[in-house]
């Protein structure tokens, strides 16, 4: 076997154990959504056992991320990235960063509507920051009701009440950093 893979498939066990620990799963609920024992799990993150695609397969669908991504394979031939568009709640959101945990980028599009959507506010683990690009975001979190235009951005914990929609209506587009709970996104201050 060539140095170069070798070398990928040494760092695979420290790679998986830290997805495992930053995503807050325990090797049994991993082995519940893998169908991969426990002791394998173990012996993998711990590298006493080679990772095989049929044991990374598994891997890669729980955490949703590419196997790629998972084995830490270096990036080759094309270097553009190509966006897959998830469609939730009637809003579009383009990821554009696919590293497994830590912060997740998306642009999100909030269609037109004839009438704005009325408040259904949601909460999940997380933090969000996000920055309007186009329209009026209609932001609400908490008791706070705001409209944000373009060029406005704002951050917040996601496990208080909060929805996002058009303001006035109009097709909104926003830019949005989302990380698990503590992880937040900080601009460096002005000089």
């Amino acid at each position: 076997m060539d140095p170069d893979t070798e070398n990928v498939l040494d760092t695979v066990g420290s790679r998986l154990r830290a997805l495992r620990r930053h995503r807050g799963i325990t090797l049994a609920d991993l082995a519940v959504r893998t169908g991969v024992s426990e002791s394998t799990l173990s012996r993998l993150e711990s590298g006493q056992r080679r990772a095989t695609l049929e044991l990374l397969l598994p891997l890669a669908r729980t955490y949703d991320v590419p196997l790629d991504d998972l084995v830490g394979a270096p990036r080759t031939g094309d270097p553009r990235i190509h966006l897959k568009p998830i469609h939730r709640h009637g809003m579009t959101f383009v990821p554009l960063s696919r590293r497994p945990g830590g912060v997740h980028a998306f642009k999100m599009i909030i269609p037109a509507r004839p009438e704005p959507l009325e408040p259904t506010p949601q909460t999940h683990d997380g933090f969000e920051w996000l920055y309007v690009l186009n329209g009026r975001l209609r932001l609400v979190v908490g008791e706070r009701d705001l409209t944000l235009p373009p060029g406005e951005a704002a951050e917040f914990d996601t496990s208080l009440p909060h929805w996002l929609g058009s303001a006035d209506g109009g097709a909104v587009e926003l830019l949005i950093l989302f990380g698990l709970q503590g992880v937040r996104a900080h601009l460096p201050p002005h000089t």
